[in-house]
């Protein structure tokens, strides 16, 4: 087991180090705020659109949505956010811990960390499936985050719906899966050139963003890191991929389903936690916190989960 828990190390490890990359270049001052929020917006608007349209479009539609896969990881989630809530409750006193607390406990970098490690570790038919799963969680992610901020300060949840349901529309990793339909089905071809075109933008989307948030973090608020922030933490990418893994294990999800669950529940926490923690009057130190600790430790706790199910023969 230590053997492949040494190889996934190997295959983790460079995408984690584009991440320490970034770190370094903040800190030269290389690249500083606005470069990261500009070429965030890319990545998010453009680049991984096209990285996702690509797969998907050159992948057949039927072979990668998976109802089971998506149901199962919808519901992990829910029970995710309540066992947070029900937790931070326990060891947080102040209206801005709890909200921040429960948000970075369950909320996954699954769009960027996530879909990186799935290419690296199977390919890129995990990247088309793990594609369909993200826009059904992401969405989701959105909704609890908001009231994970909002209900400890007991605010009136004024929710819109139709805002909500036209950002989702207009998301553009949402409708980068919608329009990859027609040309998964082969109804539409997708012309050569076109086809290199999304390959040059997506072929950076993942190295950018990686770059971008070794660049957002902050090492040193780890000086004076809480036990809060160590414990959310610790079920971000410890407790939460062992216990539903395991689950999902019993459940019979093997080969590239178990894979992409334990990475979705095993990713650090999003980087989208601290600016959504910011708007909503959240304590902003300690998701910092989280999000720094959460990406420099899942690189260890994310290839000891790969290693385990490979030893088991799950995939």
């Amino acid at each position: 087991m230590l053997r492949q828990i040494f190889a996934n190390i190997e295959i983790i490890a460079p995408i984690f180090f584009l991440v320490l990359t970034g770190i370094f270049l903040r800190y030269v001052k290389l690249v500083d705020e606005r470069f990261v929020k500009t070429s965030s917006k890319f990545v998010f608007n453009v680049s991984l659109p096209a990285l996702i349209f690509l797969k998907l479009s050159k992948t057949d539609f039927s072979e990668v949505f998976d109802f089971s896969l998506i149901y199962f990881a919808l519901g992990v989630t829910l029970l995710e956010f309540l066992f947070a809530w029900l937790i931070a409750g326990k060891l947080t006193k102040a209206p801005e811990d709890r909200g921040v607390f429960a948000q970075a406990s369950f909320r996954s970098n699954f769009a960027i960390v996530g879909l990186a490690v799935l290419k690296d570790v199977l390919g890129d038919g995990a990247v088309s499936k793990a594609s369909i799963v993200l826009a059904f969680v992401m969405p989701l992610y959105n909704l609890l985050g908001i009231i994970s901020l909002m209900l400890p300060f007991r605010q009136k949840m004024s929710f819109d719906f139709k805002k909500f349901l036209l950002e989702i529309i207009l998301n553009p990793l949402i409708l980068s899966v919608v329009f990859a339909l027609p040309f998964s089905y082969n109804i539409i071809p997708l012309p050569l050139m076109f086809e290199k075109l999304f390959s040059y933008l997506g072929a950076i989307a993942l190295p950018l963003a990686l770059i971008d948030i070794g660049a957002t973090v902050n090492i040193q608020t780890l000086r004076n890191a809480s036990l809060n922030s160590f414990t959310a933490s610790s079920l971000k990418i410890i407790f939460y991929p062992l216990v539903f893994t395991f689950v999902a294990a019993l459940w019979g999800f093997k080969d590239v389903n178990i894979v992409i669950l334990l990475v979705l529940f095993g990713c650090p926490t999003a980087i989208a936690s601290f600016p959504m923690a910011q708007a909503l009057r959240g304590n902003i130190k300690l998701a910092g916190n989280i999000i720094v600790i959460t990406t420099l430790l899942s690189v260890l706790t994310l290839s000891i989960g790969l290693g385990v199910l490979k030893f088991y023969g799950l995939y």
